[in-house]
């Protein structure tokens, strides 16, 4: 006789930490993730782009976050831009600051209907290490830098040698400047002009080199020189007051002055994290959030201890059982077994109803046939064998030993023994 013991589960022990400090160490991760998805998606927002380069977020010499500071301080609107403008947008004028390779295409796709200047580089220069964003002179940019087909190199970019004080004035064929005005400028270090062929020429110097151009398809303005609106520039009283009467004179109506920077890198774009953390998604973002809150809190607060792991390879009865299945199953020899369990299952019923011995194969199925009409049992013993014995899948093998097992409980009564007959030896 095989004598059972009763094992016991043994009760993991308390972990390395407390389950409060387990709960801050979730929550400081939870925050730092959060943290790092929202400075991924707001990262180029968060780019000051003081880098010393010639736009309007750069503070250097060539840069044009003063000309944005006196504009500001002077009562005019100013916007520095780095997402797509409205469409059809049309007031206020639009200042793009492109690099040497920039082409016209680029500056139309903005869509901008509005006045739009374009302001030509000129200086190439190199950070300067003592000072964040300051730069340094390092030569005047090469005309054969400019590739082909670049607004720089369509414009036929001209320089004069030395120190000049250009005075420009109208020149009364296009552009909103009236005939007789006359603009003088501060000093300017190799003034740049440009020859602008098949341009209609709007300012120009005393010795008539064209400094503002016009397209002749749209209102497109290319101005020659920057260093009339860069900071450098600015420096001379003149200067400044040269670049406010240009800015103004090109600006249409009370719209803003738009200083756009997405050719230089700082371009704004909608992408999936950001879309989550804006409306109207953000609703639906705060509501994944609690619900996630809420499953992590019914995880933190589980009652009871945890139970450690059992055994890899189990002991008992059972476990031999479920291990022979699992071999049967993957041999995948389930749907041959159903011959055996019928003959189990006639035994099984015969031992139950105390047949008479010695009837043989048929004349005891043709009892229990019998005994199973009186007792209202649809389905006979023959289509229940046949259906076992017929099963080629584990589903059908299923479904008729189900019949099989209904049929013995209905013959013998839900109180019969579930061992099969004992096999005695002949005397």
């Amino acid at each position: 006789m095989t004598t059972l013991e009763r094992v016991e589960t043994p009760v993991a022990a308390g972990g390395p930490f407390s389950g409060l400090t387990a709960g801050l160490i979730v929550l400081a991760g939870v925050f730092a993730f959060c943290a790092l998805a929202v400075l991924l998606a707001y990262a180029p927002d968060l780019r000051r782009g003081d880098n010393g380069e010639a736009h309007a977020l750069s503070s250097g010499a060539v840069g044009y976050a003063g000309l944005a500071k006196a504009l500001r301080l002077a009562g005019d609107p100013v916007v520095i831009n780095r997402a797509p403008l409205p469409q059809g947008a049309r007031h206020g004028l639009l200042v793009v600051t492109p690099p040497v390779g920039a082409h016209r295409e680029a500056v139309d796709a903005f869509g901008f209907k509005g006045p739009v200047l374009v302001v030509l580089p000129k200086w190439a220069t190199a950070p300067d290490p003592r000072h964040q964003g300051w730069v340094r002179k390092v030569q005047l940019i090469d005309p054969s830098w400019f590739p082909a087909g670049s607004l720089p190199a369509s414009a036929g970019v001209v320089r004069r040698q030395g120190l000049s004080r250009p005075v420009l004035s109208a020149s009364g064929v296009g552009g909103p400047f009236q005939a007789g005005v006359r603009l003088a400028a501060g000093p300017v270090d190799s003034l740049q002009a440009i020859t602008a062929p098949g341009w209609k020429p709007v300012l120009v110097d005393q010795s008539g080199a064209v400094i503002l151009a016009r397209a002749p398809d749209a209102p497109l303005y290319v101005l020659a020189d920057p260093d009339l609106l860069d900071t450098q520039g600015l420096a001379h009283i003149d200067t400044l007051a040269t670049a406010l009467t240009l800015i103004r004179t090109l600006r249409a109506g009370e719209g803003p002055v738009i200083f756009d920077v997405r050719l230089n890198g700082f371009t704004r774009e909608r992408g999936l994290l950001r879309l989550l953390l804006e409306p109207p998604f953000l609703a639906v973002t705060l509501c994944l959030a609690a619900a996630a809150a809420l499953a992590g809190w019914q995880a933190f607060c589980r009652f009871g201890p945890a139970r450690a792991g059992g055994r890899t390879i189990p002991l008992g009865k059972a476990a031999l059982v479920e291990n022979t299945a699992a071999l049967i199953r993957l041999a995948g020899r389930e749907p041959r077994m159903g011959g055996r369990y019928a003959d189990l299952t006639v035994a099984l019923a015969a031992r139950a109803v105390g047949a008479p011995r010695g009837l043989g194969e048929a004349g005891l199925a043709a009892f229990l046939d019998r005994l199973g009409a009186r007792r209202g049992l649809g389905a006979g013993l023959d289509d229940l064998d046949r259906r076992a014995r017929t099963a080629t899948t584990a589903e059908g093998l299923t479904a008729a030993a189900r019949k099989l097992y209904d049929w013995r409980r209905g013959l013998a009564g839900p109180d019969v023994p579930n061992r099969p007959p004992e096999r005695r030896d002949p005397p």
